[in-house]
């Protein structure tokens, strides 16, 4: 069997995981312990995101032609993928967490939503918290002032009555 047919697949996996994808990350886990690479892995996995080491030459073949091409100058040394597929947010902010308790794993870069951040673009969109968090915040503020003006309107009825 050839060669290329072994890694087509592969290279077929990964686009699979592109095209389905709102955000992918590039991050560095060299000295990651296996616990601590454990513990990421289960985050991850929890919040919907797939987290993948690739060989570079499989990942650069698999951007070819994509939004993440951008991320190809970034494939060196060991790489890991992290891909969001239903949050956009979810993978810098799970790592960018994660970084804070293992040093040893760093950000190179992304892409979130067909826009290439670097490494210091892609530590700015880890701080975004999640879509249900700014929508609940949203509806709070939205809810504070109606719930302020009943008080309000509840109180001069008392007084009246």
């Amino acid at each position: 069997m050839a060669k290329v047919e072994l890694k087509q697949p592969i290279v077929d996996e990964i686009k699979g995981y592109i095209n389905d994808s709102k955000a992918a990350v590039l991050v560095d886990y060299r000295g990651l312990t296996v616990a601590e690479d454990t513990e990421l892995r289960k985050k991850l996995r929890e919040a919907g995101v797939v987290y993948k080491v690739y060989k570079n030459t499989m990942l650069n073949f698999a951007f070819k032609g994509t939004d993440y091409e951008a991320l190809a100058p970034h494939l060196e040394g060991p790489t890991a993928i992290a891909f969001g597929l239903d949050d956009a947010t979810a993978p810098a902010r799970i790592i960018n967490d994660c970084a804070k308790t293992m040093p040893k794993l760093e950000f190179k870069a992304g892409v979130v939503e067909g826009t290439y951040y670097d490494l210091e673009g892609i530590k700015v969109i880890a701080t975004i918290p999640s879509r249900e968090v700014l929508i609940s915040r949203l509806l709070g503020s939205m809810q504070s002032p109606i719930t302020n003006f009943a008080r309000v309107l509840k109180q001069i009825a008392e007084k009246t009555a």
